[in-house]
């Protein structure tokens, strides 16, 4: 959804697709008592601009790494071969921070992922193999 509140198909946009996990490990009060997952997933959504989209998702298969989140390159960077990254055991406001540094640099394929950050990369369920 652009800020003039017209629908943009999701390969229209402009910016990164960022895919909060939310499901039986991410974001569980259970698991991990001492985050507040609302507050996590609006501030990641507050530091980034319209151009991106962050979602959240059902069990992304990497509960042992949770939270999760995913950020997917633009489309113009996906042209050039840019994958997906991922990112596991975000459970730090420092993290979301950094995740969201990175995207408004232009995520995946675009800027250079930064050391601290690279800290919190791991690989995906197909990658690991999960599937």
């Amino acid at each position: 959804m652009r800020e003039d509140g017209v629908a943009v198909a999701e390969d229209d946009m402009p910016g990164c697709t960022l895919t909060v996990c939310r499901d039986c490990c991410c974001g569980s009060r259970v698991k991990h008592p001492a985050v507040d997952h609302a507050a996590q997933l609006g501030r990641l959504r507050e530091l980034l601009p319209a151009a991106n989209r962050v979602r959240t998702s059902l069990c992304l298969d990497v509960c042992a790494q949770s939270n999760v989140v995913v950020v997917q390159p633009t489309r113009a960077a996906r042209r050039r071969g840019a994958r997906p990254v991922w990112f596991g055991l975000v459970l730090d406001d420092a993290v979301i921070a950094d995740i969201a540094d990175w995207v408004r640099a232009g995520g995946p394929g675009v800027a250079g992922l930064p050391a601290t950050l690279a800290l919190s990369v791991i690989p995906a369920p197909a990658a690991a193999g999960k599937r």
